[in-house]
């Protein structure tokens, strides 16, 4: 077997591209999948889709297995602080010592095909977590999609107890599809026959119907929360509380959006509460344990310094809501070009009275003059970086001691940034 140190093991998963050759099915994650032995056919998934929500509704599933017990895996992304937060058990990473040796394994099982094969980069760090979350002895593993659902190579799984379909909105059209329901008919691929789905409350008639009409055809049951039952007391940067069906809920992260959020992980724990003999202070508590570094992710209160990886239209618009009425607001933003950046900015520029454009942390990252002077066009402030990342974050805020300092408009940024406080 190939045997590597952390160190290499890294260099070989990021010496795939993050897509891989363009696929029209699963043949090839099942290839590989079967040459490690099919793992994941010898674990319970609960499986979530979705455009926006999906890394916190995976959070607040997994703080409820946690808290009733369970050994809980969970697969996301991207990573915002490391590599290895992309595979967790019971909220620890996975150790150096273990993804070096999966690594070397899967390593091995990817030698034996043509060199043309194409694997991406997700599909090799899937293998390794199926790998890892078998070994470990993981009860449940809440699963997040990369892109799509149907042709999401997480999408080999045959083992769901439940599937999870959050916010669906326009993102990734070129791939996906460009209207809500093409993209909803992709994030419904991963309903599987007779098991049960939650579908967000926040989603248009449109997206029901696809998703309603997809879980018919496949024999699920489609529950969709009750907002009729919902009652939001307060809302702020420390969370929501909120009352559902009689009960009191709060959750950590900010945005009332999170309501949503919550509302699905609280229904699909109902349709789980026997399997997993899950409690209402299971539910309660897992709920408001959960945290997700890049999500209206408070750095600093004095003063008051906010990172979010919002993205795409949706995403900031659930942003704005957070940051509506906070100013003086200033931003260091930068965002990948293949995002609707036109409409994305139009929701965010009301909210912000200046902006530093960077680039840098990604290789997809927008030019940082070309965004400052899409800003500018579309009636905000903008001027490109003319210093680090590091020193422009820290000048905003020494200027702006009594408003909100935000960095903001994508995943990657949010990793860059816990970069460099981290070290």
């Amino acid at each position: 077997m190939f045997e590597y140190s952390n160190e290499k093991a890294i260099e070989y998963i990021f010496g795939f591209s993050h897509s891989g050759k363009p696929v029209k099915d699963l043949s090839r994650i099942k290839m590989l999948m079967s040459a490690i032995g099919d793992p994941q056919d010898r674990l319970k998934f609960v499986h979530i889709a979705g455009t926006n929500g999906k890394g916190s509704t995976a959070r607040m599933f997994d703080g409820v297995f946690v808290r009733a017990g369970l050994k809980t895996g969970l697969f996301t992304s991207p990573f915002i602080i490391e590599y290895a937060d992309r595979i967790q058990v019971n909220d620890r990473n996975i150790d150096s010592e273990a993804l070096a040796r999966l690594a070397g394994k899967v390593h091995e099982a990817v030698s034996e095909f043509p060199e043309d094969t194409g694997f991406s980069q997700f599909e090799i760090t899937q293998a390794i977590a199926f790998l890892y979350f078998e070994e470990q002895g993981c009860d449940i593993v809440v699963l997040e999609t990369g892109l799509g659902g149907l042709l999401d190579c997480t999408n080999i799984i045959t083992t769901p107890l439940l599937t999870v379909i959050t916010k669906v909105d326009l993102d990734h059209t070129a791939i996906l599809g460009d209207t809500v329901e093409l993209i909803a008919a992709q994030k419904a691929g991963i309903i599987k026959r007779g098991v049960p789905c939650i579908l967000s409350a926040g989603n248009t008639d449109e997206v029901r119907k696809v998703v309603a009409e997809k879980a018919k055809e496949m024999g699920s049951r489609l529950v969709i929360p009750d907002v009729d039952a919902l009652s939001v007391q307060n809302s702020g940067l420390d969370g929501t509380n909120f009352t559902y069906k009689g009960r009191n809920y709060h959750t950590s992260m900010a945005g009332i959006h999170q309501t949503d959020n919550a509302l699905s992980v609280i229904e699909g724990c109902e349709i789980l509460r026997d399997i997993f003999d899950l409690t209402d202070e299971d539910i309660r508590e897992g709920i408001a344990d959960a945290v997700l570094p890049g999500r209206t992710e408070i750095l600093s209160r004095k003063p008051l310094v906010m990172v979010d990886g919002g993205h795409n239209p949706d995403g900031v618009r659930a942003l704005a809501k957070v940051i509506a009425g906070k100013r003086p607001c200033h931003a260091v933003i930068g965002m990948c070009r293949d995002k609707n950046l036109r409409e994305a900015l139009s929701v965010l520029i009301p909210h912000v009275d200046s902006f530093v454009t960077v680039d840098g942390f990604s290789d997809r990252a927008e030019n940082a003059a070309e965004l400052a002077e899409l800003i500018n066009s579309l009636g905000g402030k903008a001027i490109p970086a003319q210093n680090g990342l590091l020193t422009e974050i820290e000048n905003m805020k020494h200027q702006n001691e009594d408003g909100l300092t935000l960095i903001c408009g994508s995943l990657y940024l949010v990793s860059a940034v816990h970069e460099i406080y981290k070290n």
